[in-house]
């Protein structure tokens, strides 16, 4: 019985002459008003650099897609945060991947090519390869690709 008379209530307010009244739920947020909108999106930037060197690239084949497998050389020891990141399609059949990794905090020894070799990996999906004939991965001086 309380909610009907809540209901009944409400609908004689809103119905009521009020027009612009505080009570009146149809004008509890205001009338529709153009602009622009409140907010827009832009792409976050990555503030990781480029590896120096790509050295290997492997696409190994999984049920379900592949693993796309990078090894990079940056110029000393103590880099960090590697990863491969995938870029926008450029519709033209070929995926490709940025190898990103962040700089040592302090200055670091260059130490030996061994020791620097940093090795990434991704997964790349069966929908993402279906119309692709190469893969490529890009560092700062060079980019291998594999192809189909």
């Amino acid at each position: 019985m309380k909610r009907a008379w809540v209901l009944v209530t409400v609908l004689a307010l809103s119905g009521c002459g009020f027009g612009q009244s505080r009570f009146n739920p149809f004008n509890w947020f205001g009338p529709p008003r153009a602009g622009l909108p409140v907010s827009i999106y832009t792409a976050p930037v990555d503030p990781r650099g480029l590896v120096a060197t790509v050295l290997t690239l492997k696409v190994e084949p999984y049920p379900g897609g592949a693993i796309v497998r990078a090894t990079g050389l940056p110029p000393t020891q103590g880099y960090w945060a590697a990863a491969l990141v995938l870029q926008p399609d450029d519709g033209k059949g070929h995926l490709v991947y940025q190898f990103r990794i962040s700089q040592p905090k302090t200055p670091a020894p260059a130490g030996s090519q061994p020791s620097r070799q940093v090795t990434v990996a991704a997964n790349a999906t069966e929908f993402q390869l279906q119309d692709i004939t190469s893969i490529e991965v890009q560092g700062a001086g060079n980019a291998l690709s594999a192809h189909r």
